[in-house]
Parts: structure tokens; sequence; C-alpha cells
């Protein structure tokens, strides 16, 4: 038994138990051995490079469509929305996390940041842009469009946002699919532990 905790790159042996009333044998003493990883740090970026140029389906939105009017002309932070050099985008949590920077190719000059959600983009890979009109909003309509993102946001924090708003199903959805990434990351990372039984 070790004292303390274990540490990440060390070769520990472990021992099997004998039962109670069994005679003691070294021979038939059983050994395993494994090797314990580094902890992985949480995956608050989404594991993908920035600069990644890719063609995204858009929509528009406005503050005060019925959906949206409850919520006034703020975002799923709580803070204004924006539309100026930087404005911004909604978007499904679980593909693009919180805090994502991206930039339309067509509108180089301003930056989109993901500080909102949606129920209706929830599963898909639609990103909403905010227009502060309902005319605005119409001229955009259904756009595909290049982007190049030009930084990722946080699983982390889009999960401490949503964690106290578990009581609805798209939230609920984007939680689970971001663990379901996060979980899917990690285990794709892991080498394989070789036990050796002896």
């Amino acid at each position: 038994m070790t004292a303390g905790p274990l540490t990440p790159g060390v070769r520990y042996e472990v021992r099997k138990a004998l039962a109670a009333r069994v005679p003691f044998t070294p021979q038939d003493m059983k050994r395993y051995y494994f090797v314990m990883e580094a902890p992985r740090p949480p995956l608050t970026a989404a594991a993908l490079n920035s600069g990644r140029r890719m063609t995204v389906r858009t929509t528009a939105y406005c503050h005060d469509e019925s959906d949206h009017i409850v919520y006034g002309a703020k975002n799923a932070l709580g803070t204004p929305l924006r539309f100026g050099l930087v404005r911004s985008a909604a978007a499904d949590w679980s593909r693009y996390p919180v805090g994502t920077r991206f930039r339309i190719a067509s509108q180089p000059e301003v930056i989109y940041v993901v500080d909102d959600y949606g129920s209706a983009l929830v599963g898909t890979g639609t990103i909403d842009i905010y227009k502060p009109t309902r005319t605005q909003m119409n001229a955009w309509g259904v756009r595909h469009v290049d982007i190049e993102v030009l930084q990722w946001g946080s699983y982390e924090r889009s999960m401490s946002i949503m964690r106290e708003r578990m009581k609805w199903p798209h939230v609920r959805r984007m939680v689970n699919d971001i663990q379901q990434r996060v979980y899917q990351a990690t285990a794709s990372s892991l080498k394989p532990v070789v036990t050796a039984a002896l």
C-alpha cells in the first residue's frame, strides 16, 4: 500500500488478495502492474484548432421576435446583444461553445461571438446571427456562408451557465451532447493501460 496520492508516470504493482483460510503459496500469487496517466485538463475549448474554415448554414434573429421578447435585447449570458464590429451570434453550445469567435468571409471586418443559444438551433450546425431590426433579420434570411473560427469557446463555461437551466429540454440535450463530446475526446486520447499477470 502506498502513502499519499498516486504519481503519474510511476509503475505500481497490485497483488491480488487471498481469501480467508487459503494457504499462502508465493507461486500462486497474482501480480498486476499499471502506470497512472497524467490528468487531462478539462475540455475548456473545443479540441479543434483556431483558424479552421468551414461552410455553415446561418439564419438571423431579432430581439423583438415573439420567442425572444421575454429576454429583451439580452443574450443567454444576461448581457446586451451586440451589433457593431463585434456582434452576437446564437448556436448549439455543444457544437459552438459559448465564447466561440468567428469571422464571416464576406465580412472580414466583423467578429461574431457566440453568446446566445436557441431551442431551434440544438442538434443543428446552424448559427443564428443577431440583427437589431426585423428588416435586417428578414434581409439576411437563410445563407450558407464561409466562416473562419478565430477562437473556440469553452465547454466548461457553457456547462456552468446551463447547469441552472436544466428544466428546459433543449438545454438538457446540449449538456448531454457536451458530456458525450468530452467523454469521446477523453476516451480517444487515453492510451490503453497494459496490465500483466504474472
